[in-house]
């Protein structure tokens, strides 16, 4: 199992606060933010009942494995597709990362982390 997990969250362009708030109040310390434009057909806005707005924020947060479901599910509560963030949020798993500084542990003592995997 990896150690990491890229959360990648997808809203309308103004929600990504919404995005980072959930997600660090679920464990996460921080996040990149990516401004992308949307595409969709006719088809899919039936299908899924939204209206697709084309500017879009991609929220990137490499969490922890073991928090990756609160997080998932935090984004969906704050900014999932029955929002007006109308967002989608996927993880997928991190085989290796350098530059991370390990979360500090709870008692003070180091995290147990090795940095150079």
């Amino acid at each position: 199992m990896p150690a990491y997990e890229a959360v990648f969250c997808i809203v309308n362009e103004g929600f990504s606060d919404a995005v980072m708030n959930a997600a660090k109040e679920a464990g996460a310390r921080g996040g990149t933010i990516m401004h992308a434009h949307g595409t969709a057909d006719k088809e899919a806005e039936k299908f899924f009942k939204i209206t697709v707005q084309p500017e879009k924020e991609i929220v990137m947060i490499l969490v922890p494995a073991e928090i990756k479901d609160d997080v998932l599910r935090a984004l969906y509560r704050s900014a999932g597709l029955k929002t007006e963030g109308q967002g989608i949020a996927f993880s997928l798993p991190v085989d290796a990362a350098v530059g991370l500084s390990p979360a500090p542990a709870e008692d003070g003592a180091e995290s147990g982390r090795d940095e150079e995997k």
